[in-house]
């Protein structure tokens, strides 16, 4: 997307509003150029080696062996799309924002918090946004909340790597949600957000992936156990209950709601 330009000579009056539109316009394509971005491309990636190159000398490997069909793929890109124009818009609103800025935790030197606090935030964000995760994806599995947030999710039975992002738009401002805690808790250095959201949609995509890159036996190991997998979120796609985390499984496990049959399933899957 090529941003608008705003006239170099602002004045108070229409031209004056108009510019401040224009910074606004601007910021919400660049932010969507970033999430948009590494969202087609990490999702791009995966879906050309195991959807396209891997198709055929590996297809058995595959978690559930049967292939989406296109329009399935149309349906979660369509929807990713409408998911990254509303994530797109969270920045916009909280940090460029001069009424609300001021008063989000952001902050952009790194030796104001130093390097040690710097580093140790990134597993503090993955484990709130994990927690997160889990206590709101279990409540839009409530019957009377699931048809209206998290139905067009589920529709991916069989999810590809497009279905990272395939959420309905009251879902999509729900998932935004971590970004707005973050914001108003804990240190925020602006490179937090992208590296960070960087990472996530990479373990996304791969927990969507409906392939198992992890090695035999990583379900059942010391620290596999509380690794979220791809093969125990398909499993949540194919059959809509258990297996609720997004990077871990502490929560499933001390919650009760992990799966009876996933270890089984992943070493199946492995065997093959």
């Amino acid at each position: 997307m090529k941003a608008a330009r705003c006239p170099t000579l602002a004045s108070v009056g229409h031209l004056g509003v108009f510019c401040e539109k224009m910074k606004y316009w601007n910021a919400y394509l660049r932010y969507w150029e970033n999430i948009g971005g590494r969202y087609f491309m990490v999702a791009g990636i995966a879906f050309i080696v195991f959807y396209i190159l891997l198709r055929v000398i590996a297809r058995n490997k595959k978690i559930q062996h049967k292939y989406p069909a296109i329009k399935d793929y149309a349906r979660e890109i369509g929807y990713s799309v409408m998911t990254i124009s509303i994530f797109s818009l969270i920045p916009v609103i909280f940090v460029i924002n001069p009424v609300i800025s001021p008063h989000t935790t952001m902050y952009r030197n790194i030796a104001d918090y130093g390097m040690v606090y710097y580093i140790f935030a990134y597993p503090l964000m993955f484990v709130m946004h994990d927690t997160y995760f889990y206590w709101v994806h279990r409540l839009m599995h409530h019957k009377n909340i699931f048809p209206y947030f998290h139905l067009v999710h589920h529709q991916s039975t069989n999810p590809s790597p497009w279905a990272a992002y395939a959420f309905h738009p009251l879902e999509a401002v729900v998932e935004a949600g971590i970004f707005i805690i973050f914001l108003f808790t804990i240190p925020m250095h602006t490179s937090h957000f992208y590296i960070f959201f960087f990472l996530s949609i990479i373990y996304n995509v791969y927990g969507h992936l409906g392939w198992e890159l992890y090695p035999k036996g990583f379900s059942k190991s010391f620290i596999g156990k509380w690794i979220n997998t791809s093969v125990n979120h398909n499993q949540h796609h194919q059959h809509f209950k258990g297996n609720y985390g997004l990077y871990f499984l502490f929560w499933d496990r001390l919650m009760g709601t992990i799966r009876k049959d996933y270890d089984q399933k992943f070493e199946e899957v492995k065997r093959r």
